[in-house]
């Protein structure tokens, strides 16, 4: 494997058989970061009961349509009008210059998420999540100066942190969600191994930054 001019990583000798690659992809498209917003957003809305406590049905939509639109849909529709206009090649990101404008668009639309987030009082442990949206987001642009850190690990690495804050404080019922959520990230690094998207370095990280800022915001918020 070697690094173009572009900073993309190209095969270089390395082949997996084709039937892992595609099932790696589907995993990297699956647990892209932006999904993997909703993917938490839902289970912290649907699925632990320590949070969110005496929220009506209605309520509980009205905040996924509210972190989908901010977190999810707009950055979305952003590299979806940069991909149509020819400012980048995929949805993600290869290379290092295609991913500045998501970048900064990702850092306004989390700082107002978690800003609206705040100002309406929903839970700690959920206000830490959408701020370490924004962290990572401003994080991984200043990083992206020196070399293409994984996101999809950075998000993985996130999640990491925040189950094991979650069940380390109470607020996790059992550990099955833990282990989810490990397996989740496991996943993740080695589907970007498999697509020959990152080397090892960028893998870990984005594993190693996504925890450890999960950990400020934590100790920020809470």
């Amino acid at each position: 494997m070697e690094v173009t001019q572009e900073g993309a990583l190209s095969d270089n000798g390395t082949s997996w058989p084709k039937p892992l690659v595609v099932l790696a992809r589907f995993f990297s498209y699956l647990l892209h970061p932006l999904f993997l917003v909703g993917w938490i957003t839902l289970f912290f809305l649907y699925f632990n009961p320590s949070t969110f406590i005496g929220t009506g049905a209605d309520e509980r939509l009205l905040v996924f349509l509210r972190v989908f639109s901010t977190s999810i849909f707009l950055p979305l529709v952003t590299v979806l009008l940069l991909k149509g206009l020819g400012f980048i090649q995929s949805i993600q990101l290869q290379t290092q210059k295609e991913r500045i404008i998501p970048y900064v668009a990702c850092i306004t639309f989390f700082f107002w998420s978690y800003y609206v987030s705040k100002q309406l009082g929903d839970p700690e442990e959920f206000r830490a999540f959408l701020l370490g949206l924004f962290i990572t987001a401003s994080l991984s642009l200043f990083l992206n100066n020196y070399f293409k850190i994984s996101m999809h690990t950075l998000g993985a690495g996130s999640m990491l942190a925040l189950f094991v804050l979650l069940l380390f404080s109470g607020r996790l019922d059992n550990g099955f969600w833990m282990i989810v959520a490990l397996l989740l990230a496991g996943i993740t690094g080695t589907s970007r191994l498999l697509t020959n998207n990152h080397n090892p370095f960028e893998i870990y990280a984005g594993y190693i930054t996504g925890f450890l800022v999960q950990l400020i915001c934590w100790w920020i918020v809470l």
